[in-house]
């Protein structure tokens, strides 16, 4: 049940009850009326026919001695007190009165039955006018519950493209200062705090990476001209691995600062599959199945790093064989390891987190910002089977590449043939 349901049903249940309420409050009050004025209508009526019956003359409706007499009034009139009482045991409720005069009994009864239908009538008017309050407030509380939905719904989801890197979204302030106002001032105090930071992180990285270029590359030159040896390779590989890392993170630097722009040309996507896969395998063997090939509008350089990428990780944190597989612009990276953690596949890498079971370094990171650079959908996996399965889609290229190949076939078929000189 959602929340624009749960505030219409509070308010409508809400306005029944104080319908209900109210309407209990006014029968009771308008019964207690009704009956306080004909007891007092009545019981003057009988001060007067007691009075006409001492005097020696009786009116035609007062009843004297009756046999039959309620029996909480004749225990009144036995203790020598006027009383009325109403009578309901009857078909139709009666009003009684009476009161003694030396050895008799002076006794007046009158029906209830008008006043009882009034009643009736009120309750009608009262059960109507509270089921049309009851709906008229649920109406009313549906639609300020739709405008408090929207205006939550709109703060759920640029709370959630702040989540996933949008941190140029903000909820557009309405003023006031209600919950809601507050709401929207917090979400977008805590996007602007968010943005400073994740941005100064960034220059840091970036600036701390700029400056290690020069040492670094010093460092490398000066470990090639080591004399052959043990030693010399330790600190060969070691140099490689520190320029490798401030390369990534330059990268990443770009990739976070929307520097990166794609170069797009038509390549086949099996022959790039190739390719990239036997850089990145250096000696290792990885098989390449091309199911249905096609021709995509890309950039290649960003398809080879990212598959690259996902290569090294596979032979890095996975086992057994790896296969790329291409399928009508889909690109499959599968190995038979333990497979992705549950982090990575509910959040996706983060830069400078890694796992004993996964990557979730930079290169992970890198492959992710290269596809949104493309456009192009990469997603992590692990298959039933066992296993972990990268799936990199280029499939909004075919698209293009075919929309142009039909153009061009189109302008070709129309042109009128060239019979030349």
């Amino acid at each position: 049940m959602g929340l624009r349901t749960k505030i219409g049903v509070a308010i409508t249940a809400t306005a029944a009850v104080v319908s209900v309420l109210i309407g209990l409050v006014v029968h009771h009050r308008t019964a207690r009326g009704q009956l306080e004025t004909a007891r007092e209508s009545l019981d003057q009526r009988v001060v007067s026919a007691a009075e006409d019956h001492a005097a020696g003359f009786d009116r035609p409706r007062v009843i004297l001695n009756p046999h039959r007499l309620p029996e909480p009034l004749r225990r009144a009139v036995d203790r020598g007190r006027r009383a009325t009482y109403l009578d309901r045991s009857g078909p139709e409720p009666t009003l009684w009165a009476a009161t003694r005069v030396g050895d008799d009994v002076v006794v007046l009864k009158h029906p209830y039955t008008r006043q009882i239908r009034n009643l009736e009538e009120l309750d009608e008017v009262l059960w109507l006018a509270g089921g049309i309050g009851t709906a008229l407030a649920g109406v009313v509380g549906v639609a300020l519950a739709t405008v408090a939905g929207r205006r939550l719904n709109a703060s759920a989801r640029t709370a959630e493209r702040i989540a996933d890197g949008d941190l140029t979204a903000r909820l557009r302030p309405r003023g006031g200062k209600d919950e809601l106002a507050r709401l929207i001032h917090a979400v977008n105090t805590m996007a602007d705090a968010l943005a400073a930071r994740l941005q100064a992180e960034r220059e840091v990285t970036a600036n701390i990476a700029h400056e290690l270029r020069t040492p670094v590359a010093g460092l490398v030159a000066a470990a090639e001209l080591l004399p052959p040896g043990r030693p010399a390779e330790l600190v060969r590989e070691r140099s490689h691995r520190v320029r490798t890392l401030m390369e990534d993170v330059l990268e990443v630097a770009r990739l976070d600062a929307d520097a990166e722009h794609a170069e797009t040309d038509v390549r086949a996507l099996g022959e790039l599959t190739r390719r990239a896969v036997r850089a990145a395998a250096s000696g290792e063997k990885v098989e390449v199945r091309v199911v249905r090939d096609r021709l995509v509008e890309t950039d290649a350089r960003r398809v080879e790093r990212i598959l690259a990428n996902l290569v090294t990780n596979a032979f890095r944190h996975g086992s057994g064989q790896v296969v790329a597989e291409v399928d009508d612009g889909v690109i499959r990276i599968c190995d038979r390891g333990p497979g992705f953690p549950e982090q990575l596949l509910s959040h996706g890498p983060q830069r400078f987190r890694t796992g004993s079971r996964a990557g979730l370094g930079l290169g992970l990171t890198i492959a992710v910002g290269q596809a949104r650079v493309l456009g192009a959908r990469l997603s992590f996996t692990n298959p039933p089977g066992g296993g972990a399965e990268a799936v990199l889609d280029l499939s909004d290229a075919i698209r293009d590449v075919d929309a142009e190949v039909d153009a061009a076939a189109s302008t070709s078929a129309s042109a009128p043939p060239d019979d030349g000189d």
